[in-house]
């Protein structure tokens, strides 16, 4: 049996919002976002659809390209996305130290 060295190892309850909107581009976005104490307040995102997670704070949301590199989006469809989460990404909280 393989020998695994655990970095961490933890339960936490989290809070999941799980949202399908769609934009003026008609792209669909099936999200799952889950509020964590982890990752210094972002929030972890996923693309229901595509299967796709990333980690996201509003830092994250500046950084262009980032949303469509991570979610596989064209340029409007990252515009949009980057709209919605502007609303629901807060400022980042420094929960897990």
């Amino acid at each position: 049996m393989t020998e695994f060295d655990f970095l961490y190892d933890g339960t936490e309850e989290t809070k999941t919002r799980f949202v399908c909107v769609v934009g003026e581009s008609l792209r669909r976005f099936d999200l799952a976002i889950t509020s964590t104490n982890r990752f210094y307040g972002k929030m972890l995102v996923t693309d229901l659809q595509a299967g796709r997670t990333a980690v996201i704070g509003p830092d994250d949301l500046e950084e262009e390209g980032y949303l469509e590199h991570v979610y596989k989006l064209n340029e409007e469809e990252a515009a949009e996305l980057k709209a919605f989460l502007s609303d629901v990404v807060g400022p980042i909280s420094f929960t897990d130290i």
